[in-house]
């Protein structure tokens, strides 16, 4: 049986709104972990884990001088900050909820643990 792990074991992230879409920029705590999550955590990965949002697509932008992928999930938050009823409506913890991601560790991940 496989272990599980969290996103956030390998790298952190921060959120907000772009009116009614909302970004999410994933940062990696090692090279290892950037070239592990670039092949993983693709677009559809992302939109699959927030399909309940019903985003109407979700894009990804790499930025490998930080080691970060940024998505851009759109049409998430029911109007953007002005006009949603929902609790978060700008977004800022979607972050938190993508950290908490379940995934099978990638076999790197003992040395992306020994080099933090």
């Amino acid at each position: 049986m496989n272990e599980v792990t969290r996103l956030s074991d390998i790298a952190h992230a921060r959120s907000g709104d772009k009116g009614n879409h909302a970004n999410i920029g994933v940062l990696a705590y090692t090279p290892a972990g950037y070239a592990w999550l670039k092949e993983y955590l693709t677009a559809d990965v992302v939109a699959e884990y927030f399909a309940t949002m019903k985003p109407s697509r979700v894009v990804r932008f790499e930025a490998a001088n930080v080691l970060g992928l940024n998505f851009m999930l759109f049409d998430v938050l029911a109007g953007g900050a002005s006009q949603s009823l929902r609790i978060d409506t700008q977004g800022k913890t979607l972050a938190s909820a993508l950290l908490q991601m379940p995934l099978v560790p990638p076999p790197v991940l003992k040395s992306l643990e020994q080099m933090l």
